[in-house]
C-alpha cells in the first residue's frame, strides 16, 4: 500500500531515538516523517512551525465564524449608554 508523505524530509524511529534534536535539525524547521517499517508513524515538527500551524487554524477558525455572522442584524450600541 502507497501512502503520501507529507514532508520533505524523513527519518526511522531508530534515527529519532538515537538524537532527537538532530531529527528536528535534519527538517531545517519543516516537519520530519518519522517511519515505522517505511510507513509514517508521525510528523516531528520544531515548536515554531507547530504554533505558526495553530494560529493559522484559529485563524481559519474566525473567519469562518465572521462569514457565518456576515449577513446577521447589525445593532448600533452608544458606548456611553453601556
Amino acid at each position: 500500500m502507497t501512502q503520501l508523505i507529507h514532508a520533505r524530509m524523513t527519518a526511522s524511529i531508530t534515527e529519532l531515538k538515537k538524537s532527537p534534536m538532530d531529527t528536528v535539525l535534519a527538517g531545517r524547521g519543516e516537519a520530519v516523517a518519522i517511519l515505522n517499517r517505511n510507513t509514517p508513524a508521525f510528523y516531528c515538527i520544531p515548536a515554531e512551525l507547530y504554533e505558526t500551524m495553530i494560529e493559522q487554524l484559529e485563524d481559519l477558525e474566525l473567519n469562518q465564524i465572521a462569514d457565518t455572522r456576515a449577513n446577521q442584524r447589525r445593532i448600533r450600541v452608544n458606548i456611553n449608554e453601556l
